[in-house]
């Protein structure tokens, strides 16, 4: 089910328009979780193009049942601008159309050709939980490369199986980024982590990998289990890293759960904010831009 959701999608469009609207059905009648907003779970998220070049905020529906059909924010100074509109990220359309004031130009944008940053991991990759769409991860660090993203992030899964690897494969990815432990034990890590990026690297010999750690759970200063799997979950990821790197696996880089977000930056313990989607897709920037600006030349 999760792989129907409509995470890390969106679509770009270019109007002089100076009003927005749109009109979805939802695949899910749930239009929300507890610790998930409607906006984020089942909204559109719809950014501007400044004069500046960086794509900002601008508004979004609130969805309160399966059919939407919404003026999005208020009307904006006139224009011509690039509009890019996020798709929900629990939740996916049957349909949408994007509605503009009688006689605007209307003009879609062609996919960009430059190969993507492809992001494999849990919940929180997908989204989870995040106020709106366009504060996922992969949202965040698209606009601040300006590239593709695919969101290959699954809600209760992502534990590295073999012929997710083989699919990832297909991709002509920019970027491996590999952050599935938070769904996995120390021993599925052990057993299948040093596989899993050796199916990609067999297949894709310079595609530039990231393997990232499970974070930390909010309340593991006071929890002995939880403080528990995550140090093993770490202690099995990096000598899965240092294994592959001793027997010549190159390309390889590696993020520390230190950089990941605290515990003032989770909203459930374990699933980040807002403010914890920035800490994380800050860590992602480090680690990403060297790579990134290597494959641009």
């Amino acid at each position: 089910m999760r792989s129907r959701n409509s995470s890390g999608l969106l679509t770009r469009f270019v109007t002089d328009s100076t009003i927005f609207r749109a009109r979805y059905r939802l695949s899910l009648a749930t239009v929300a979780m507890y610790h998930m907003p409607a906006i984020g779970h089942s909204g559109v998220d719809l950014y501007a193009r400044t004069p500046e070049g960086q794509d900002a905020w601008l508004a979004n529906t609130h969805p309160a049942a399966q059919n939407v059909d919404q003026q999005m924010g208020i009307a904006v100074d006139p224009g011509e601008r690039l509009y890019t509109a996020y798709l929900p990220l629990y939740n996916s359309p049957q349909r949408l159309e994007i509605g503009v004031q009688a006689g605007a130009k209307f003009l879609g944008v062609a996919p960009r050709t430059t190969p993507p940053a492809v992001f494999y991991g849990s919940s929180i990759m997908q989204g989870g939980v995040a106020s709106r769409p366009g504060m996922s991860i992969t949202a965040l660090l698209g606009r601040r490369f300006d590239v593709p993203t695919i969101n290959l992030g699954f809600s209760g899964n992502a534990r590295m199986e073999p012929e997710i690897a083989q699919l990832l494969t297909e991709l002509d990815a920019s970027v491996y980024v590999v952050d599935s432990s938070p769904n996995m034990n120390p021993q599925q890590i052990s057993e299948r982590a040093e596989p899993f990026i050796r199916i990609l690297r067999a297949a894709r010999p310079d595609t530039p990998i990231v393997m990232v750690e499970d974070r930390r759970y909010g309340d593991g200063q006071f929890v002995e289990f939880r403080r528990t799997r995550n140090a093993q979950n770490a202690a099995a990821l990096r000598t899965a890293y240092e294994n592959l790197r001793a027997s010549g696996v190159r390309g390889l880089s590696y993020l520390s759960a230190d950089k990941l977000p605290g515990p003032e930056e989770l909203v459930d313990g374990s699933h980040p904010s807002d403010l914890g989607m920035a800490t994380y897709a800050k860590a992602y920037e480090k680690v990403l831009r060297p790579i990134l600006r290597r494959h641009d030349h």
